[in-house]
């Protein structure tokens, strides 16, 4: 059998759309000899789809696009998937798969739309063949990929062809990229078709004749993440129409991934860099600042801060404060800590923002998921922008994707090595002062680890401090040999370090979080849809206390 995979943009909350895309589909797959297309699921709706799930006018006008589509299946055979028409209740609770052909339609294969695996696929078995046929529209990193389809495809001991969802799609402020790849496997397990990821197209196979395909040739982890991003940030800045880009750049590392990842998705000609200096940043990321701009080969700005903060400061100290409960000559008094937070709001909320709307852009929040996770970014500041493409990445693979832009995607080093090597540094004050070593207080080649313990493992106190006791820790979270001695000389000091993360990861960092801009998941696991959480604060297990009064007592 003929068979087309149809990889096709879907629009969220579009059947209008869809359905024109998919009868274009159709006639391509027609004359190209196919006796069956397949297309994704959810292709005629959307997936994330909010408030219309509750709209009985948009569920009766995907059914009505729905037998467009039957009507456009002339001499052929379509399947397609879409939300559930529900006979008795106005509100769509199921996900269904469609048969089409010469104006015929009936459904083929439905689950509840809220399932405990949401991102399986749904499975059909055709009439009369060897052939199971999956339609998915799960958001990366979770299709069905060649191990799954093995499996699925000798327990059946029938062929399988996959077709995943291509597009961009969201819950509210998690947003998620769907990687429209197809594949097919023979009953025997062997994959013998994968088609590029983020590529719209059709492909046509011949079950009869399916020949064993190249092994891909294997590239780096971050490479698939990459891709990810790049589309991802493409289509958000399509969909809200935005297109150019303004960047904050201070000549660290998440600036700098942040810069280059733009620059390739979009062009140097629509991305404006801007490093805004005080007297606390040095020259050597000033000059990195530079070297990065100068590669990249787009426009580039220098805004130094230090006249406007220490305006603000005069100003607000200078001001008294008045009213019946003001004492007399009441001012406000700046301490080092708020004029730290200071400069932060200074880059975005008025340099960035002002220039991003004078030139008709937006600008980025340059954030990584270890500042997200314990809220070391500062609320109007640096947590500011229309988009975090970097927050559901840990430190450690920001330092991969540098490494990445320069090896594979430049094929030279446009984000220069003293960025990579440099110590990560907010460069607020003299304590962060990069040039005698000093930088974050998060020490990443550890917290990192920890961190994602927290947030992806849903790892408590209690089970951190289990492992240290054991002396297991490393291996438990997977960071590198010998670093919680070298960090945490005492139980004290470990258990005290522990504490102050995880206060601030389940406190005001919750806030802060609530509060960001929105999130491209590459994880599956990212802030926001992937990770419900409520501002409860911290809270220490029994099993904690017990054990750490022997940590401490011993």
């Amino acid at each position: 059998m003929k068979i087309a995979l149809i990889s096709m943009e879907v629009v969220p909350g579009r059947p209008d759309r869809n359905t024109k895309t998919i009868c274009q589909k159709i006639r391509e797959a027609k004359a190209a000899g196919a006796e069956l297309a397949v297309c994704p699921a959810f292709c005629l709706s959307g997936r994330f789809l909010g408030r219309e799930l509750s709209q009985p006018a948009f569920l009766r006008d995907c059914m009505d696009d729905a037998q467009d589509i039957a009507r456009a299946a002339e001499g052929i055979a379509v399947l397609f998937g879409s939300i559930a028409d529900e006979a008795e209740r106005p509100v769509s609770d199921g996900r269904t798969l469609l048969s089409a052909r010469d104006g015929a339609l009936q459904e083929v294969a439905r689950r509840p739309l809220h399932a405990s695996s949401p991102f399986s696929p749904l499975i059909y078995a055709l009439p009369e063949e060897d052939i199971l046929i999956a339609v998915d529209a799960a958001p990366f990193p979770t299709p069905l990929r060649g191990a799954g389809l093995a499996a699925l495809a000798r327990k059946h001991r029938k062929t399988v062809v996959y077709v995943n969802a291509l597009g961009l799609q969201d819950k509210g402020k998690t947003v998620y990229a769907f990687d429209g790849v197809c594949r097919v496997c023979r009953a025997d397990g062997s994959v013998v078709l994968t088609t590029p990821p983020y590529e719209d197209g059709i492909t046509v196979v011949d079950t009869a004749a399916l020949t064993s395909c190249e092994t891909p040739a294997k590239e780096p982890e971050v490479a698939p993440i990459y891709r990810t991003l790049r589309y991802g940030v493409r289509k958000f800045l399509e969909r809200i129409h935005m297109e150019r880009v303004v960047v904050g750049i201070s000549g660290g590392i998440d600036s700098a991934v942040s810069a280059a990842l733009y620059v390739d998705a979009i062009g140097a000609d629509r991305v404006l860099l801007v490093n805004m200096p005080s007297r606390f940043n040095s020259a050597t990321t000033k000059g990195l600042a530079a070297q990065l701009a100068e590669r990249l080969g787009c426009r580039s700005m220098i805004v130094p801060i230090e006249e406007s903060v220490a305006h603000t400061v005069a100003q607000l100290t200078e001001i008294s404060v008045e009213g019946a409960a003001a004492a007399p000559g009441e001012r406000l008094k700046i301490s080092s800590f708020v004029r730290e937070n200071m400069q932060a709001r200074d880059r975005s909320g008025r340099v960035l923002a002002t220039i991003a709307a004078a030139w008709g852009a937006g600008f980025t929040c340059n954030g990584n998921k270890a500042e997200s996770t314990v809220g070391y970014a500062t609320l109007y500041g640096d947590l500011a922008g229309f988009f975090a493409a970097l927050a559901d990445l840990w430190k450690y693979r920001v330092y991969d994707l540098a490494r990445y832009l320069n090896a594979s995607v430049y094929g030279r080093e446009v984000i220069p090595q003293g960025i990579i090597d440099i110590m990560p540094s907010a460069e607020l004050s003299d304590a962060q002062n990069v040039d005698e070593g000093k930088g974050d207080p998060i020490r990443y080649p550890y917290h990192d680890f920890l961190f994602r313990a927290f947030a992806e493992d849903s790892r408590l106190p209690e089970d951190i401090l289990q492992a240290y006791a054991k002396n297991a820790l490393e291996a438990y979270i997977g960071c590198a040999e010998g670093l919680v001695a070298s960090y945490f000389p005492t139980a004290a000091d470990f258990i005290a370090d522990l504490e102050h993360w995880w206060g601030l990861y389940t406190g005001m960092a919750v806030a802060k979080r609530i509060q960001a801009p929105p999130i491209l998941s590459v994880s599956g696991h990212a802030y926001g849809a992937d990770h419900p959480e409520s501002q409860i604060g911290a809270y220490e297990t029994r099993a904690y206390r017990r054990l750490k009064e022997e940590l401490l007592n011993a």
